[in-house]
């Protein structure tokens, strides 16, 4: 589902933020990245995102080669992506509701199908009591898991979630992390970064990067 070959990202002759990166992560697979901060895990995600494109290399999400992808057809890539952000990033003009149908609703959809997927994608995260809430009535952990009902609106393929439990409690991050857990359970490619040991210890499969590079070799 997603395959890096000798990746290197290069911002200049000091900022390097990856280097000759090789993985790959299967369909339907749950993937932990860990690493400390500055390591190269968001530059990594962005890439799958197509956000940054590699220096050297090659990313391929699902077989596409991101590098190669034209400008038009990077809105189609992230249909199958379900992106979860430090920062959730909700808008603070509109109900959690509205916020979780504007994916849906950018896409074409009918407003009647828009809202039933967003409640169904809220009641999967827990959430569907606060439908109606403005988003800073909810605490941290709420937002983040709204974050992730908005992420899976799409019915991604792949979702990758960025430090999703950071500054969280240690019972809004285990919601947080049930939730993910139970979209791999269906099925749907999850990559997550963290830095919560306790998370690490029980992971089946965990990337480590340093400085840019994997540690230990290819993954």
């Amino acid at each position: 589902m997603i395959e890096f070959q000798s990746v290197s990202k290069q911002y200049s002759a000091e900022a390097v933020a990856l280097r000759d990166v090789s993985l790959s992560v299967a369909k339907g697979e749950l993937v932990y990245l860990a690493g400390p901060s500055g390591a190269g895990k968001s530059t990594l995600f962005k890439m799958i995102a197509a956000i940054e494109r590699p220096t050297t290399g090659k990313v391929l999400v699902n077989g596409e080669d991101i590098g190669k992808l034209g400008k038009a057809a990077v809105p189609f890539l992230r249909r199958k992506l379900g992106l979860i952000l430090q920062e959730q990033r909700l808008l603070t003009d509109r109900s959690v509701l509205a916020n979780i149908m504007l994916p849906l609703l950018v896409t074409g959809a009918p407003k009647r199908e828009a809202e039933q997927r967003a409640r169904a994608a809220l009641d999967k995260v827990g959430m569907l009591d606060r439908a109606n809430a403005a988003p800073l009535e909810l605490s941290g952990g709420e937002q983040q898991r709204v974050a992730i009902a908005r992420a899976i609106v799409n019915r991604p393929q792949i979702i990758l979630a960025d430090e999703p439990t950071a500054n969280l409690d240690r019972a809004s991050a285990d919601k947080v992390l049930d939730a993910l857990r139970a979209f791999n359970a269906v099925g749907v490619t999850c990559m997550i970064s963290t830095h919560d040991e306790q998370v690490l210890a029980s992971a089946s499969r965990v990337i480590h990067l340093d400085h840019g590079q994997l540690a230990g070799g290819a993954a």
